[in-house]
């Protein structure tokens, strides 16, 4: 996506009034060793920056993957978990392989990052969808290496098709840089949000009963608890659809 075709994408989307309710997870498989993912980054800040979509509160996951450290540059952000977790992602909708930028939103729609008109439907789609309560009442970062938080979940209601679900939480790093020196983006200074550093399944949520758990993470060495943020969601097994989500600054939550 050219930078002149990024800016009529973005207000495109900024077409939308803006607002903040119903949560909508929106994921972007990435690499900073892919010379098309720089400017789906800069999308996926757009709508973190801006929140364009009326009635909705878009939680968007920067997640990088491994297989573009080639060329001499090893993207730092990435991880073998997310490389899985984007393989589930291509079996559960049975495209071709992994690819990037590949954006999916709420588990349920699956897309080149920067489609204007499959991300337009695919967020009107998700801010539709009924949502799970999801809360995280508390945050507390007692050493440099430690992050504790309280997770809490309703029970899914009759009216959700699924008698089970997952519950995960997430910690990202708010803002991330990097000057890459060498591969497809060489000399190039790139930005992201919300990188995702671990991804951790804390437990189940069943129906007609209730998830509430304490968990302790570790955090990556040397991050600064302001440039933290905590996600909560839960998921349908395969990785499938996402009912509920939540996401809180750790510094703004203690």
């Amino acid at each position: 996506m050219t930078k002149y075709a990024a800016f009529l994408f973005v207000c495109f989307l900024a077409s939308f009034a803006q607002g903040a309710s119903t949560p909508v997870v929106v994921e972007l498989f990435t690499s900073e060793g892919c010379s098309s993912c720089p400017p789906a980054d800069a999308l996926l800040q757009s709508l973190d920056r801006t929140q364009p979509l009326e009635g909705a509160q878009l939680i968007v996951l920067s997640e990088h993957v491994t297989y573009w450290n080639h060329d001499g540059w090893v993207d730092r952000y990435s991880s073998d978990q997310l490389t899985d977790r984007q393989s589930d992602y291509v079996r559960h909708f049975g495209v071709d392989g992994d690819y990037t930028p590949e954006m999916i939103v709420d588990g349920e729609s699956e897309f080149v990052a920067g489609n204007a008109a499959k991300t337009k439907q695919a967020l009107e789609k998700a801010r539709s969808e009924p949502k799970l309560a999801v809360r995280v009442p508390s945050v507390s970062i007692p050493s440099p290496d430690t992050l504790k938080a309280r997770v809490e979940v309703d029970a899914l209601p009759d009216s959700f098709k699924v008698r089970k679900a997952e519950v995960y939480i997430v910690i990202a790093l708010r803002q991330a840089e990097s000057q890459v020196a060498h591969g497809e983006n060489r000399g190039r200074h790139l930005s992201h949000v919300n990188v995702v550093r671990t991804l951790t399944r804390i437990g189940n949520v069943d129906k007609g009963k209730s998830f509430a758990n304490d968990v302790q993470i570790k955090l990556p060495a040397g991050a600064d608890p302001s440039n933290i943020r905590v996600i909560a969601f839960v998921q349908q097994p395969g990785p499938g659809k996402i009912l509920g989500s939540t996401m809180i600054d750790a510094v703004s939550a203690h």
